[in-house]
């Protein structure tokens, strides 16, 4: 009996120690943080040029939409109400009173609470000798009870103006939103009766 009562204790022992010194040393989520870098963390996605600004283009624009139903559903007097108005303006590269008339009184006439940018695209005219970048969006737009109020296509001018200071960096700027591209010279060439 005490071959058997010893034989057990050993083999208690005996797996107590193999476990333990098997045992893997768990990471603390402090030494995880520490440790990593951002490309295990966030995996890198590559696109193109066009690509890059078309998503930095349909950000800004659901950005300046959602500033604009912030600043219509307060008084429009307040401090908090000229801070998001000055927000809104950062977003021009040279904005006058006139910059926001369009957007805002569409958006107070339909009474939208809300804005989902669902689709955009960036293309380029070409007019004389410039080149103009415009974005056409597809806008649905909610009421106070999330309802739709229906979709809408627009446009955008925009501007890319490097930075002086970073080379390859860019500063986004709209120059007219809700705009209407160039249309093309309709009247024909040549003799007229």
């Amino acid at each position: 009996m005490k071959k058997i009562n010893k034989f057990l204790i050993f083999a208690v022992l005996f797996l107590a120690f193999v476990s333990c010194h098997n045992k893997k040393t768990e990471v603390s989520d402090l030494d995880k943080l520490r440790n990593s870098n951002n490309i295990k963390s966030y995996p890198a996605v590559k696109m193109d040029s066009m690509q890059a600004i078309n998503s930095i283009t349909k950000q800004k624009v659901q950005e300046l939409l959602d500033l604009s139903t912030l600043y219509l559903s307060g008084n429009r007097n307040t401090e908090v109400d000229s801070f998001i108005y000055s927000q809104m303006e950062s977003y021009f590269h040279k904005p006058d009173s006139l910059t926001f008339k369009r957007l805002l009184t569409e958006l107070d006439s339909l009474k939208v609470r809300s804005v989902k940018v669902n689709s955009l695209n960036v293309y380029k005219e070409f007019y004389k000798k410039d080149t103009l970048d415009y974005a056409k969006f597809n806008l649905e737009y909610f009421d106070s009870k999330n309802k739709s109020l229906g979709t809408f296509e627009k446009n955008a001018q925009y501007i890319l103006l490097s930075t002086p200071m970073i080379k390859k960096e860019f500063k986004f700027y709209f120059l007219d939103f809700y705009s209407t591209p160039l249309k093309k010279d309709s009247t024909s060439v040549g003799v007229t009766k």
